[in-house]
């Protein structure tokens, strides 16, 4: 029997910058979800995770890596930071300091410390390196009110931008299908679903790391890659273009019913966040 267990509720979240829901799904074909998502008002924190390696260890492995990534953020918010030194650990040329750095570094540490609570416990089920449960983990922390959103990726879910008409993908799929693409590969693709990294199944995850200055009126959509793997781009920005502040919750059904319509067989996870700044 699944133990799977929503983080988040789907009802209106207020985060510093404006309005978040999410709404995740188990689909059309998959028995079990092993999506899931958090949001953390208290900590400016939204994150999806999309699990892999079967029933109960791809729901454990999104859920326990959502919860770490959690904890190792509210730590390093009740720290105090050294900037240069931070710049320093993460190189150690820098001869520059960039404000927003200590929670560059504080973001890299927690997904680093995610992807040592899942591995752990591959380790314990005597999985080797490279096996076991992982998950996907995608997100963005706002560290303080009026700062910028420092988004994170591993793995294959996507953080989109809807702003001034145009939908933008601001993460890179961490897939060798997407490796093909940039190659220049023209036939014989991998199959979309080969990662080349998740939180868990290594000792060692390099995210994706980025700061990015939300304007007013800016939608985000998280999602897993139940939601955007069949479903055409233009389809996806359709209904962003029609949200609004009110009707979050709307459109988080209408896309993960607009993924089912074009033949999604995964779970499905849509967050919308709104910037109303």
């Amino acid at each position: 029997m699944s133990t799977w267990k929503q983080l988040t509720p789907s009802i209106y979240h207020r985060l510093g910058f404006g309005s978040v829901y999410g709404l995740t799904d188990v689909g059309l074909v998959r028995k079990s979800n092993e999506d899931n998502f958090l949001v953390d008002v208290a900590l400016g924190l939204v994150a999806v995770g999309d699990g892999m390696g079967g029933h109960d260890g791809g729901e454990i492995a999104s859920h326990d890596a959502l919860l770490a990534l959690r904890d190792a953020l509210a730590a390093a918010q009740g720290e105090q930071t050294n900037p240069a030194g931070a710049i320093d650990a993460l190189d150690p040329d820098a001869t520059w300091q960039d404000e927003h750095m200590p929670s560059v570094m504080a973001v890299h540490e927690a997904v680093a410390f995610a992807n040592a609570q899942v591995y752990k416990a591959n380790l314990r089920n005597e999985h080797g390196e490279g096996g076991g449960m992982g998950t996907t983990l995608t997100g963005f922390w706002q560290a303080n009110n009026t700062g910028p959103l420092i988004v994170f990726h591993v793995g294959d879910s996507r953080l989109y931008r809807y702003r001034a008409g145009e939908l933008a993908v601001l993460t890179r799929d961490q897939t060798l299908y997407q490796q093909a693409l940039e190659a220049g590969v023209s036939e014989d693709f991998p199959p979309r679903n080969l990662l080349l990294q998740a939180i868990g199944p290594t000792a060692e995850v390099t995210p994706d790391v980025k700061v990015v200055t939300p304007r007013a009126g800016d939608l985000y959509l998280l999602c897993s890659d139940g939601l955007y793997g069949n479903t055409p781009h233009a389809a996806i920005a359709g209904l962003m273009a029609a949200a609004t502040a009110q009707s979050l919750d709307q459109c988080c059904a209408q896309l993960i019913a607009l993924a089912k319509t074009h033949g999604s067989r995964d779970n499905i996870t849509a967050v919308l966040a709104l910037c109303e700044q």
